[in-house]
């Protein structure tokens, strides 16, 4: 099982520095939040990536992807009713593709809650017609550039459009095509879904294509009171062979301490599902 961090509660920190601790921790790879690159991609050349990539290289590391895709962003929006908003979100998300090809990495979440959620007076049926056809404009450059786009469900308490699997694969229905798959999310999962979690990797395992481990009290594995036993077990059954990337949202005990006992915990359960 290959394991991932999320690296924006870094942020305060160098780049190199970021990807020393995060190797010397003991992950293989990290996963990058764009707006911690630049709050304009569009200025950010390619020998740019090709340095941040060699710098994580250096410290033994892949970066995996990019997520928090529209974060900090302004003129983009999923569900938007306008036109010209959805062609501009769309060469947006095909200038992440190429981003993220530069950086080495294979996938790119897209949860962005504020940027996706349903405007005034816009249907949920109007909300998955606006999204998809986003989305089947931005494809051609994801096939092309080798990335896959993973869409992430999240609770309601987050966003009021796609807020399940089962949602998530409706939208994926509509736009067809391989490069866009599921993302799993074990604290959206926990939210918003009626099935165990192990159940939800089962019935997925053929569409998911990342996944996110944390808790619902948004810090990391082990720092809550979810069981990852049967969450791993189940990745494990499945024969699920993408990255477990642990992303958190409470930084209060610190990047470090976050990121050690997140990856300490998660190394014990495998021992112990081992063992079992």
């Amino acid at each position: 099982m290959k394991f991932a961090i999320c690296q924006e509660l870094f942020e305060d920190t160098s780049w190199e520095e970021q990807c020393r601790l995060i190797s010397e921790i003991g992950y293989q790879g990290v996963e990058v939040a764009p707006f911690t690159i630049s709050s304009d991609l569009t200025t950010v050349s390619d020998d740019d990536l090709a340095s941040m990539k060699a710098t994580a290289q250096s410290f033994g590391l892949e970066i995996i992807g990019l997520h928090w895709l529209l974060a900090k962003t302004e003129g983009f929006h999923l569900t938007s009713p306008d036109a010209q908003v959805r062609e501009r979100t769309a060469d947006y998300l095909r200038l992440l593709a190429r981003t993220c090809r530069e950086l080495g990495g294979e996938v790119l979440v897209f949860g962005s809650p504020p940027q996706r959620n349903l405007r005034d007076g816009v249907t949920t049926t109007e909300g998955m017609g606006y999204a998809a056809e986003i989305f089947r404009a931005a494809m051609p450059e994801f096939e092309a550039c080798q990335v896959r786009l993973c869409m992430e469900p999240l609770t309601t308490l987050e966003t009021n459009f796609v807020n399940t699997c089962a949602e998530a694969v409706a939208l994926m229905k509509l736009v067809d095509h391989p490069a866009f798959v599921l993302h799993q999310d074990v604290k959206a999962m926990l939210g918003a879904e009626s099935d165990s979690i192990p159940e939800l990797i089962h019935r997925y395992r053929d569409v998911c294509g990342h996944f996110h481990v944390n808790d619902s009290n948004l810090l990391g594995p082990g720092m809550g009171d979810t069981d990852f036993h049967p969450i791993l077990g189940a990745l494990l059954e499945v024969d699920y062979q993408g990255w477990v990337s642990v992303e958190v949202f409470d930084y209060a005990p610190g990047a470090e301490k976050i990121a050690k006992k997140s990856l300490d915990y998660m190394q014990q359960v495998l021992s112990d599902l081992k063992a079992s």
